[in-house]
């Protein structure tokens, strides 16, 4: 009987099984609830989350470094939508296989109306001629793509695709994030390692963790790695120490594309630290691009860039520095041409500063935007026309007089006075800028001397003079003019991102909620009213929005928009005279900062009554008895000051103390408004109005009937009148102190 051997290599690898994926690939979440990270993108009550959940997602575009999670993204997606989910790869597909796609998406469209979404990894891969393939029928929604990318999409993808797509930045994984990542594939039974009895000490965890760099491919791939090589010892559990984890991943990845984003960043965030006088940071971001394999001579070609134009005449000797460390580096290279160049960087990091060379941009566009100058006749050259035309008559020499300078105009007439250089009060450039400034000074004199002023032009005006209709009209809205400055002022403090999550409390009218949205549309906004009636207002101007795009409505009590918000965190908290209306603000403050992020901001503007203009200031010479501006001022100013009105109780003082038991560290700004108003007849009724809470209401408070009458008729001949009218709002900002932070 013939003995059967083993069977030929070619049918050992038909029958071998397939080995299983890399851990990394094993591990790839499959559901929003398993995606770890990018919280601000994907947390709860976010835009793109709102998408993926209701399966309504738009053209989007992922960017971000390796191991963050954009094709992982893609795949939750997949699992999520109730269209077809079709992937390319931007490095192996071409035209035809877009096209095969295309006519897929158009098939399925046309015989069962349902979507396509198209997602394209590296789609900065695709050249012109493909993303133009592609543009038509993004635009016109046969297909909805996903884009993922490494590179800044406004530079590498299409503008068109991009002006139809919305562009989310992914982050590098925090180190917590990662450790998560690490534990999930330790005690995943099904996908990691759970079945296994694996022992990684906490400093082999941590290395992993420092050293992936927020990659969180990388760190999977060092686990898998490490786990694999190491043998179970006698009581079955592999034990993974520090020794172990160095090995499987021994250097830190520095994303650094000598071409893309992470070199111009880089170089970027260099010369910014050096112009800043950081040593510490410079010598950071040049170890980063060293470390990198960055080429010194673009380092130094950049700080003999920067010795000019950030240092200039603060040290007139940087320049010379410069150039002589990146000469030592020609002649003695790497590893020890090092030593220049940190030479080279700390001597401009900590040297005295001026831009002032950058005025010469100032001349550059003064010769380009303005009429060009004739050169004055006294600073022509006089050598062959001085007799005829008389050039060069008059120059004074400079060296025939005392200091070697004399007061003489050397500017073109139009141009007379005009200032470009601006030096500095640093170094070498404070020495000699009070010179220039006395010398100034003197010849502009001089150029005065026996020259006429030009006569101011006085402008008249009749009660029919259209310019003067033009400017009432424009003071009557001075008003909504001062909303908007200090809607302007909030705003910019709050800092808002366009992934953030707002929430405008007690929202009214909606005057920062519209904005808000404006400025958060990858993110969300939320606006809650008390008043309900307000609430419904707002919704109904909400409805011509995209549902998607809409803010979320509360109308009712605090306790309401607890239930509705849950577990909701905002970025930013913002509120219009919120703490002067509300009836509990102690309460409101608290939900506000119960749900603010650890990292959140709270951004109000108060306005305070106290501070408010005074009708008895504004009554013009006779206007009034002055016995009775006497006393109408004792009670105008009892009712600003007085401390049981809601309205008027308020103090810069006492509103940031409102703040500060709430573990917030406060910051406080006064915002003053200085305008004109038009006295119309519907401000003169207001005031007068015969409500108890009104200006003549809270007045007769402090003033007998008869005065109070004369008062109003004061008051009623001011009706159309244009009046200076000041008014005052404080600015909080208030974030959580650091202990406070998670």
């Amino acid at each position: 009987m013939t003995r059967r051997g083993p069977p030929p290599p070619a049918q050992q690898q038909l029958t071998a099984p397939e080995p299983p994926p890399p851990l990394a690939a094993r591990m790839r979440p499959r559901t929003l609830e398993e995606y770890v990270g990018q919280a601000h993108i994907l947390g709860p009550g976010r835009l793109l989350r709102r998408a993926i959940e209701a399966d309504q997602l738009s053209s989007v575009l992922f960017y971000g470094p390796p191991g963050t999670g954009k094709t992982t993204l893609a795949r939750v997606i997949a699992g999520s939508t109730q269209a077809r989910f079709t992937a390319l790869n931007a490095v192996l597909a071409g035209v035809a296989d877009i096209r095969a796609a295309i006519d897929e998406a158009r098939g399925l469209r046309q015989s069962h109306g349902k979507r396509t979404i198209l997602f394209v990894d590296e789609v900065h891969r695709f050249n012109k001629a493909q993303q133009d393939a592609l543009l038509p029928w993004v635009e016109n929604g046969t297909v909805t793509l996903v884009g993922a990318t490494t590179e800044n999409p406004y530079f590498e993808v299409n503008k068109a695709l991009v002006s139809r797509s919305r562009v989310f930045q992914l982050q590098p994984l925090t180190d917590e994030d990662l450790r998560q990542v690490l534990r999930q594939a330790l005690s995943d039974r099904e996908r990691g390692y759970g079945d296994l009895a694996v022992a990684l000490e906490p400093e082999a965890l941590d290395h992993l963790v420092g050293v992936a760099n927020g990659d969180a491919r990388a760190a999977l791939n060092a686990l898998e790695l490490a786990v694999e090589t190491t043998p179970p010892g006698p009581d079955g559990v592999r034990r993974i120490p520090l020794s172990v984890a160095e090995e499987s991943i021994q250097r830190r990845a520095v994303l650094y594309d000598k071409e893309g984003d992470a070199h111009f960043d880089t170089i970027s965030a260099f010369i910014k630290s050096v112009r800043g006088s950081d040593p510490d940071a410079a010598l950071y971001w040049l170890a980063r691009m060293v470390y990198a394999g960055e080429d010194p001579r673009f380092i130094f070609r950049r700080l003999v860039i920067l010795a000019s134009e950030d240092v200039g005449l603060a040290d007139p000797q940087a320049v010379g520095v410069v150039m002589s460390c990146a000469e030592a580096f020609d002649r003695i290279g790497m590893p020890e041409g090092r030593y220049p160049l940190a030479q080279a960087t700390l001597y401009l990091a900590t040297t005295a500063k001026s831009n002032s060379a950058m005025s010469f941009f100032d001349a550059l566009d003064a010769v380009a935007r303005e009429r060009a100058q004739d050169v004055p006749t006294h600073l022509k050259d006089a050598t062959g026309d001085k007799e005829a035309f008389g050039h060069g008559e008059g120059y004074l020499y400079p060296h025939a007089y005392r200091d070697h300078w004399v007061a003489q105009q050397y500017l073109p007439e139009g141009l007379k006075g005009r200032i470009f250089y601006q030096p500095s009060d640093q170094g070498w450039e404070g020495v000699a800028g009070p010179r220039v400034a006395r010398q100034r000074e003197a010849q502009l004199a001089a150029m005065l001397e026996g020259v006429g002023l030009a006569p101011v032009e006085r402008l008249s005006s009749s009660p029919g003079d259209a310019r003067v209709e033009r400017w009432l009209q424009r003071a009557a809205s001075q008003a909504g003019e001062r909303l908007a400055a200090w809607r302007a002022a909030l705003f910019e403090a709050a800092g808002v991102q366009r992934h953030h999550l707002v929430l405008d409390l007690d929202a009214g009218t909606g005057l920062l909620t519209w904005e808000a949205l404006r400025r958060a549309p990858e993110g969300g906004v939320w606006a809650w009213s008390p008043r309900p009636e307000q609430a419904q207002a707002l919704r109904g101007l909400a409805e011509r929005l995209p549902e998607l795009e809409r803010p979320t409505v509360v109308g009712g009590d605090l306790e309401e928009l607890v239930a509705r918000a849950g577990k909701v965190r905002f970025d930013r908290v913002l509120g219009r005279d919120l703490l002067v209306r509300a009836d509990r603000p102690e309460a409101v403050l608290r939900v506000a900062v119960e749900h603010m992020a650890q990292d959140g901001r709270l951004c109000l503007v108060e306005s305070l009554p106290r501070h408010t203009q005074r009708l008895y200031a504004l009554i013009p010479e006779g206007g009034a008895a002055p016995e009775l501006l006497r006393v109408w001022a004792a009670a105008e100013e009892a009712v600003y000051t007085d401390e049981g009105d809601p309205l008027t109780r308020w103090t810069a003082r006492g509103l940031e103390s409102l703040l500060q038991p709430q573990g917030l560290a406060v910051q406080a700004r006064t915002l003053r408004a200085h305008q004109p108003l038009v006295v119309t007849r519907a401000v003169v009724d207001r005031w007068l109005d015969s409500r108890p809470d009104s200006w003549l209401g809270r007045l007769q408070a402090h003033l007998p009937g008869p005065e109070a009458q004369a008062v109003a008729s004061a008051v009623r001949r001011l009706e159309g009148r244009t009046l200076p009218w000041q008014a005052e709002a404080l600015l909080l900002v208030a974030e959580r102190a650091w202990s406070q932070r998670a």
